[in-house]
Formats: structure tokens, C-alpha cells, sequence
């Protein structure tokens, strides 16, 4: 669809917040390959949407999809379905098929499933943006994703660390962008429905009792006593006072 048929309010407001957060860390830079993952979620497609329209304040940069079917569905129903949507939206695209889901669901891996498949996943995509010359990957993690890997981390992982909106890693050649960092989750998936985006069904196992599925609830039942909950975390990451925070720990 052209530019010019997606300017709606929304769209507009999408824009400006994914354009500022580039902006303000960096992320794209004239002449970059970004490679874009697609996990077939509604916010991985809002994104891709997103940077495959003209931007006001961005040099020019190429984009390429990548989607690795974790392996749930036997059948390939949604694997087909994005294929789909790539092709008619006219994307240069790499899709492949895996068994990382069964096998960190499998007797092999019993301890943490979604810790293995994200892990193998992500490899994957590596090789890919190596073997494309992207030196930019593009992951789809608004700013309710970011605030909720802070209370997984310190629920969970006993340390105060997030999502960062530019990672740098293997040394500066490889840079991990998350270009919805500023927006809430909320408007992606309105903007995800507004354009139409295909539904593809989740068939992970554990997609209902993940450690996030436990915080996402866990926030939503907060909001309801006080609607700002997530706003206020979100501004006190940018609030730390390292002097009232104790510099050894110790006791049981």
C-alpha cells in the first residue's frame, strides 16, 4: 500500500515516536542493511510496516525480513500466511523452517523451554544478517516489552537490567535496534489492526504461563488500582539514585 494511503492519525503518531527513538540513540544510519524479525506477531508486522514507509529524519537504509518458524505447527498454516503477506507487501524476505520449539520443549531441555528457543532463534538470525551483509537487526520490542523484562530480571534473575533500545555485540558489528521502544504496546496492536495485518495463531506450549505472561497479568492487575503503574516504571528507569542503593548485600 502506499505511503500516502497509510496517513492516518495513528500511522502519523507511530512515526514520529519510532523516528525519535532512532533518532535520539542512533540506530539507522545512511547505507545500513536492516534486517527486520518477523516473528508473525501483530507487533514484528507493525514494525516492518512502519520502516518500509519514507521517513522524515532517517538517511535512506534497506530493510530484509527474516522469519524462523519455531516448529509448533506441523502443518505450516502460519508459516504459509506470512509467506503470504511478504510476498504482497513485496518484501525481500528470508523464511525457513525449524524444530527449535519441540526440541527446547523436549526431554532435552526441560528446565526453561522459552529460554533454548529464543536462544537458538536468535543464533539463527545472526547467520542470516552475516550471510546478507545486514550489520542491523531489527526486533519489534515496544516500551511495554522493555518494562517488563525489568521485573522479569528482578523477579526472576535477581539483577536490576532491561532491554536496550541499541545493543551493540560481536564487537560493534552487529547492532540489535528496537526502533518501537518509545511506543506502548497498545497502539502497536491498534495499528496492527487498522491495517489489517493477518492473525497468526501462537501454538507455543507455554505462550499462557511464561515467566512475561505472569508479569503482563501481574501489571494489568496493578492498573486497575492505579492506571500509571507502567508509566511510572518507565519514567524511574530514567530516575535511579545509585546512592540509596546499597552497596553490599548480605544476610539470607
Amino acid at each position: 500500500m502506499a505511503a500516502e494511503e497509510k496517513r492516518t492519525k495513528l500511522f502519523l503518531h507511530l512515526k514520529k515516536w519510532l523516528e525519535k527513538a532512532v533518532m535520539d540513540y542512533g540506530m539507522i544510519a545512511e547505507g545500513d542493511r536492516v534486517l527486520v524479525g518477523v516473528s508473525g506477531g501483530m507487533d514484528s508486522m507493525a514494525l516492518l510496516d512502519l520502516l518500509n514507509t519514507p521517513m522524515l529524519h532517517v538517511p535512506p537504509f534497506s530493510i530484509t525480513a527474516v522469519h524462523i518458524d519455531p516448529g509448533f505447527d506441523s502443518a505450516g498454516a502460519g508459516f504459509g500466511i506470512i509467506e503470504r503477506h511478504l510476498e504482497a507487501g513485496g518484501y525481500e524476505a528470508v523464511l525457513e523452517r525449524s524444530d527449535f520449539g519441540p526440541l527446547s520443549h523436549s526431554e532435552y531441555n526441560r528446565k526453561n523451554p522459552c529460554f533454548l528457543c529464543s536462544r537458538l532463534r536468535r543464533k539463527r538470525i545472526f547467520e542470516i544478517a552475516a550471510e546478507r551483509g545486514c550489520n542491523k537487526i531489527a526486533f519489534a520490542h515496544h516500551r511495554d516489552d522493555i518494562i517488563e523484562t525489568l521485573l522479569i530480571n528482578l523477579f526472576y534473575g535477581r539483577e536490576i537490567s532491561t532491554m536496550v533500545p541499541d545493543q551493540t555485540i560481536f564487537g560493534g558489528k552487529l547492532h540489535i535496534i528496537r526502533p518501537l521502544a518509545y511506543i506502548r504496546e497498545g497502539l502497536v496492536k491498534r495499528y496492527a489492526q487498522e491495517r489489517g495485518f493477518p492473525i497468526v495463531e501462537n501454538n507455543c506450549p507455554t505462550s499462557r504461563t511464561s515467566k512475561r505472561r505472569h508479569v503482563k497479568d501481574l501489571l494489568n492487575e496493578m492498573e486497575k488500582e492505579n492506571p500509571r503503574v507502567r508509566e511510572n516504571i518507565w519514567k524511574a528507569m530514567g530516575h535511579v539514585k545509585t546512592d540509596y542503593l546499597p552497596a553490599k548485600l548480605g544476610g539470607r
